[in-house]
């Protein structure tokens, strides 16, 4: 097993990164991974980490490649976005940790798994940084695309670009039975559901609680009669996302603050306690602001998967209502979409697609979102 095996379904970029880890010729310092969610930007970013600082380009067996691979190489650094943005004093003391010579290691690299959330002052502090690189630093960047919206140009024009495609169903079924030992009827479904998202597919065949969610939402759109039943689902999906991400937050909030009360010096006696009690404080208020960002980002998230699998169930009536001989995003839910098709006329199957895009707009504008929820929910009811 090497390093590019769980790189699913992109021979042409392994190829090609493979190449590059092997050829110094074909090497150069900025990288930018693109694709759409689940084509794995981030996986194919970090196989590539570990195939420049193997010895035998990413053999997937050596030391170097595990702890590449499972992130504690010291010579890697990943940056995964856990709030809503990248801030600029983030950016400029991982900057600063990258411009290192590497301590073990041929290169210093530096993963930053959401480059579309830079902000600002994070992406200027970058540009420096790629625009005059360290001999022996690589940066590798992975975003939804190479668009202004996403990477900005100074930026996107110093990379190398690496487009990544959405896996097919057979290769992300096959990744589940495989590495996974998921049973393959219960791969080949999750596959075939996931519009090729092998951790959403992962997800779907693990656990059953995934599962029913998906079907509670995919139930909505034939459900609804009436505005109080839009309001109802509005307000179920919105306190399904928070206790969810109250559920993925609460254990890791309180270590945390336990961690930081004994860095801190709690319960400590002596001169100096009143300076550490103010400095613990400036520290508490700091690391209650870095958890209810990543709450935020995580409600976001599971209301996201749900409006997906809503667009998915609208694209799929379009595709019935023309007549067109193309795949279902929702194979399973084929009776429901069949009998919106024939209920609605296309262009209110339409208003109900374009009124879940507008909720995913709206909440990356940081609208509220029971308000965006409550706004797309009525569409989906009026037609």
């Amino acid at each position: 097993m090497s390093a590019w095996d769980e790189v699913v379904g992109q021979p042409e970029a392994v190829e090609e990164l493979s190449r590059a880890a092997a050829e110094p010729t074909a090497m150069t310092h900025a990288w930018l991974f693109t694709g759409p969610p689940g084509s794995g930007r981030s996986v194919a970013a970090r196989a590539f980490a570990a195939a420049l600082q193997c010895p035998d380009n990413g053999c997937g067996h050596c030391a170097t490649c595990h702890t590449v691979l499972s992130g504690t190489h010291p010579d890697v650094r990943e940056v995964v976005p856990e709030g809503l943005s990248i801030s600029v004093s983030e950016m400029r003391a991982l900057v600063q940790l990258a411009a290192r010579r590497p301590a073990t290691a041929p290169h210093q690299i530096l993963v930053i798994t959401d480059a579309d959330r830079l902000t600002e002052g994070a992406a200027n502090a970058l540009l420096k940084a790629v625009e005059e690189p360290p001999a022996r630093t690589v940066f590798l960047l992975c975003a939804p695309s190479d668009h202004p919206d996403d990477v900005p140009i100074t930026i996107r024009s110093r990379c190398r670009v690496v487009p990544l495609r959405t896996p097919s169903a057979e290769a992300v079924a096959g990744v589940l039975t495989e590495r996974d030992g998921v049973p393959p009827d219960m791969a080949a479904w999750a596959a075939s559901v996931s519009g090729g998202h092998v951790g959403r597919a992962r997800h779907l065949a693990r656990d059953p609680e995934v599962r029913k969610h998906r079907e509670a939402v995919l139930a909505m759109p034939m459900r609804m009669r009436g505005l109080g039943e839009a309001f109802s689902f509005a307000g179920d999906l919105v306190r399904t996302a928070k206790a969810e991400a109250t559920a993925l937050s609460e254990t890791r909030d309180v270590t945390e603050r336990e961690e930081m009360a004994v860095a801190m010096g709690a319960g400590g006696v002596g001169k100096g306690v009143a300076a550490a009690a103010r400095g613990a404080r400036a520290a508490e208020r700091e690391l209650e602001r870095r958890q209810k960002s990543r709450n935020t980002r995580t409600q976001r998230d599971a209301i996201d998967r749900a409006l997906v699998d809503l667009a998915g169930f609208f694209r799929d009536a379009l595709v019935v209502g023309s007549g067109a001989d193309v795949a279902l995003t929702n194979p399973d839910r084929e009776a429901d979409v069949r009998r919106a098709a024939t209920e609605w006329p296309p262009e209110s199957v339409l208003r109900r697609l374009e009124a879940v895009l507008a909720c995913r707009t709206a909440l990356d504008q940081n609208v509220k979102p029971e308000i965006a929820v409550e706004a797309m929910m009525t569409v989906l009811q009026r037609g």
